[in-house]
């Protein structure tokens, strides 16, 4: 598993910890251990560039993602094929704001929108009830079983 974490965003953090994070959700969700994945941090002028940019959404957002070979989870015993994953984008400067108004560290929040990223990478998406409260509870229960592990 290749996890490329690359922090631009002058914000620190514990780079170890986002790959391990990754590795863990991918290993998860059957992906095959020769797939890629990067993970960049950015400061706010370059979300924003990227939100109105793709999404057509003005000012900067918590997270992006950009996949590549469209990737869908594996089962056990039968991985997802090896393949360009994609880009998981971040923002910490956003995700500290988030973290103050939901009472937890900025460290868990970017944890929180790296693993949201990764499932998004994965085809999982919140627009209908249905969907948000299948991907929110997968988020979830990756990341307290990751954070439970270390």
């Amino acid at each position: 598993m290749s996890v490329e974490v690359n922090n631009e965003s002058g914000y620190d953090v514990d780079e170890a910890e986002f790959a391990a994070l990754a590795r863990y959700v991918l290993d998860e969700m059957h992906v095959h251990p020769q797939t890629d994945l990067s993970i960049l941090l950015v400061g706010t002028d370059v979300m924003t560039d990227l939100h109105v940019k793709w999404m057509d959404e003005p000012g900067p957002t918590d997270v992006l993602s950009f996949p590549m070979d469209e990737l869908r989870p594996g089962r056990e015993g039968d991985l997802t094929p090896a393949g360009l994953l994609g880009d998981v984008v971040l923002c910490p400067e956003v995700a500290a704001q988030q973290a103050r108004t939901a009472g937890h560290s900025t460290a868990e929040e970017l944890l929180l929108l790296t693993t949201h990223g990764i499932l998004h990478l994965l085809g999982y998406d919140h627009a209908e009830p249905e969907e948000e409260k299948e991907m929110f509870a997968l988020q979830r229960r990756l990341l307290l079983t990751f954070l439970a592990s270390r």
